[in-house]
C-alpha cells in the first residue's frame, strides 16, 4: 500500500493555506475592528497590498516556475490566452466594481499555487511547508479585499454571512487542487507549465484591466508603499522556498 504521509501533508498544507481567505473575509465584515480609515486611505493600501502579492504571485512563482515546463512559444501563447480569455470572460459577467476581478485574480493564485504544492510536496517537503506559508500569506489580503468589494453591492450587502460562507467553501478547493497537482501534475510537468502560466496572464490582465486602476488616492503615501509591502512579501517568500539570501 503507498504511502499516504506526503498526500495527507499536501492536503494539510493546502488547507491552511485557503483558511485565510475566510479569516481575510471575515476581517472585512468587522468594521468595528477598524477606524473610519476603512473607506479611505486604509482600504487602497489594502487593495494595493493585495495588488503587490499577487504581481509578486505573478513574477516571482507562476511566470518563472511554469516556464521551466515548457518552451518560450507556448510561455507566450499561454500568458496570450490567460489574458485573452479573461478580457472575453470579463464582457459576459455581470458589472460587479472591483469584486468580482478581485476574487477571480484570488483563485487564479491559489488554484494553480496549491497544485504546484501537491506537485513538490513529495520531494521537496520543506519548500512545500514555505510555499504553503507564502499562500496564506497571499490570500489574507486577497480574501479581505475580495469581501470588501462584494459586501459594498447592494445586492451583496444583505447576505454578507452567505458570502463569508461561500468564502469558507473556496477554502476547500486548495487541498482539492493539492490532491490533484499530486495525483495528476507530478508526472505533467508541461500541464503545470500550462496552468500557471495561463493563469498568470489571467491575472495580469485583471489586475490591470480592473484593479490598479482604482488603487490612487492623491496625496497619500499608503496606497503605493502597500504595493511595495505586498511585492516584498512575494520576495522575501521566494528567497526562503528556494535557499536564496540570508
Amino acid at each position: 500500500m503507498p504511502d499516504s504521509g506526503p498526500l495527507v501533508t499536501a492536503l494539510a498544507y493546502a488547507w491552511l493555506g485557503g483558511l485565510t481567505i475566510p479569516l481575510g473575509a471575515w476581517l472585512a465584515g468587522r468594521p468595528q475592528l477598524f477606524p473610519r480609515w476603512l473607506d479611505g486611505e486604509l482600504r487602497h493600501t489594502l487593495l494595493a497590498f493585495g495588488a503587490g502579492a499577487l504581481l509578486a504571485a505573478v513574477t516571482l512563482v507562476l511566470i518563472p516556475e511554469g516556464a521551466r515546463f515548457i518552451p518560450l512559444w507556448q510561455q507566450l501563447l499561454a500568458l496570450s490566452l490567460g489574458g485573452v480569455t479573461f478580457l472575453l470572460l470579463e464582457k459576459h459577467l455581470p458589472r460587479t466594481g472591483l469584486g468580482l476581478p478581485l476574487l477571480l485574480a484570488m483563485l487564479l493564485d491559489f488554484i494553480p499555487e496549491s497544485m504546484a504544492l501537491g506537485a513538490l510536496l513529495p520531494q521537496h517537503a520543506e519548500a512545500g511547508l514555505l510555499l504553503a506559508v507564502l499562500i496564506a500569506l497571499q490570500n489574507l489580503p486577497e480574501g479581505f479585499n475580495a469581501q470588501r468589494e462584494l459586501q459594498r453591492l447592494p445586492a451583496v450587502a444583505a447576505h454578507r454571512h452567505a458570502l463569508l460562507g461561500l468564502f469558507a467553501v473556496l477554502s476547500l478547493l486548495g487541498p482539492l487542487c493539492a490532491w490533484l497537482g499530486m495525483r495528476y501534475l507530478h508526472s505533467s510537468p508541461m500541464l503545470l507549465g500550462w496552468l500557471m502560466l495561463f493563469s498568470a496572464g489571467g491575472i495580469l490582465y485583471l489586475m490591470f484591466q480592473d484593479i490598479a486602476p482604482k488603487i490612487p488616492l492623491r496625496q497619500h503615501w499608503g496606497p503605493p508603499l502597500g504595493t511595495l509591502a505586498g511585492y516584498m512579501l512575494g520576495w522575501a517568500g521566494q528567497h526562503l522556498l528556494h535557499g536564496v539570501g540570508a
